[in-house]
């Protein structure tokens, strides 16, 4: 039985978060399409809120909802003339493993958390890319793990965290 309960809902102790990455194809530069916006729309009927990217997009929380809703976003997206759906899960800990960096980046995070009045999981879209660029400024990103651990972090993928040092660079 599939549930449309919003992710907000669940609670996060048990471990049971994931994320899923998409890409749908065809993919048409400086657009979405209609078999993209299908496949949000998709998304955020299950109570999700996509993370979307320049090449893919990002949903996360508990299992049975991003499985449900990545079902859900593959049959609109082909319905809607996509031909190619890939999505890819992994597990989503509530707190990202900060293994041997001895606290450096769990300081940094806490910092810029602090900074801009919420944890990075709560943030909006412009509020990540602006963390993203703080901790930059900081060196956090020079940390082994790092660019993991904050997407784990964000709820967003590494590929997102790149794509918003991507953008640094280019408006610096």
């Amino acid at each position: 039985m599939t549930t449309n309960r919003p992710a907000e809902a669940h609670n996060e102790s048990d471990g049971s978060m994931v994320h899923a990455e998409f890409l749908i194809e065809p993919f048409v530069e400086g657009t979405l399409g209609p078999h993209v916006s299908a496949a949000l729309d998709a998304c955020r009927e299950h109570g999700l809120e996509p993370d979307v990217g320049p090449f893919a997009s990002t949903v996360r929380g508990p299992v049975e909802v991003v499985t449900a809703a990545t079902q859900a976003l593959t049959q609109r997206a082909l319905a809607a003339g996509a031909t190619g759906v890939q999505v890819r899960f992994g597990a989503s800990p509530v707190t990202a493993q900060f293994g041997s960096l001895h606290g450096a980046l769990e300081r940094m995070v806490s910092g810029v958390e602090e900074q801009l009045g919420a944890p990075l999981a709560e943030m909006s879209r412009e509020q990540k890319q602006v963390a993203v660029r703080l901790l930059n400024e900081q060196g956090a990103f020079l940390l082994r793990k790092a660019v993991e651990s904050v997407g784990e972090l964000m709820g967003v993928s590494r590929i997102t965290i790149y794509n918003y040092l991507n953008a640094i660079q280019s408006d610096g």
